[in-house]
């Protein structure tokens, strides 16, 4: 069974990640739970050892470009279904937090607050989100006036002042940004 779980909804800039990861039947870690709860130091020791521990583990993406072109919950679905398509084995069932499912090809279950219930949904919450933030640190030395290695791309006050003085980056999601800075654009 593949649980699978993404990353990076919310930032103004960006890509959204997704992560499936498989583990042999009674693996645990009784640190993990929603990538969210964690220190970032405990979610880079917990993903190390996880993607150690896994049977297989796949990632996939949706850049800031198809975010703007499809909208965030279609582009998280992209992002998921390359994540199970990145894995290196073929499972049997996938676990998605969620409400809604991307069209698999095997059989599927979306759990609402998943990342709370399912191991497998909340170590590849932490996968993800570890691997989101390393992509964020690294585009900080490619832009750094906007603070991405600290805000994550998220729209803090010091980013939104940064995106008013020095305009978007090709990594930023036009459409969020019109949304919060003008009060257009579209959401879902």
């Amino acid at each position: 069974m593949a649980g699978v779980d993404e990353v990076g909804r919310g930032p103004l800039a960006g890509p959204v990640y997704a992560c499936a990861v498989v583990f042999s039947t009674g693996y645990f870690h009784p640190a993990v739970r929603d990538s969210k709860k964690l220190s970032s130091g405990k979610r880079s020791e917990l993903a190390q050892l996880l993607r150690r521990n896994a049977m297989g583990f796949g990632i996939g993406q949706a850049s800031p470009s198809e975010i703007d072109e499809f909208n965030i919950k279609q582009a998280s679905m992209i992002a998921m279904q390359r994540a199970v398509e990145n894995l290196p084995l073929n499972p049997e069932f996938i676990l998605v937090d969620g409400r809604d499912l991307p069209d698999f090809s095997i059989p599927a279950k979306a759990i609402i607050k998943g990342d709370d219930k399912s191991f497998t949904i909340a170590a590849a919450s932490i996968i993800a989100k570890v691997l989101r933030d390393e992509v964020m640190i690294n585009l900080h030395q490619r832009y750094p006036g906007y603070a991405l290695d600290c805000n994550k791309g998220y729209g803090t006050a010091g980013h939104i002042a940064a995106l008013q003085e020095l305009g978007p980056t090709p990594m930023h999601r036009h459409s969020f940004i019109q949304r919060i800075m003008f009060g257009t654009g579209v959401t879902e």
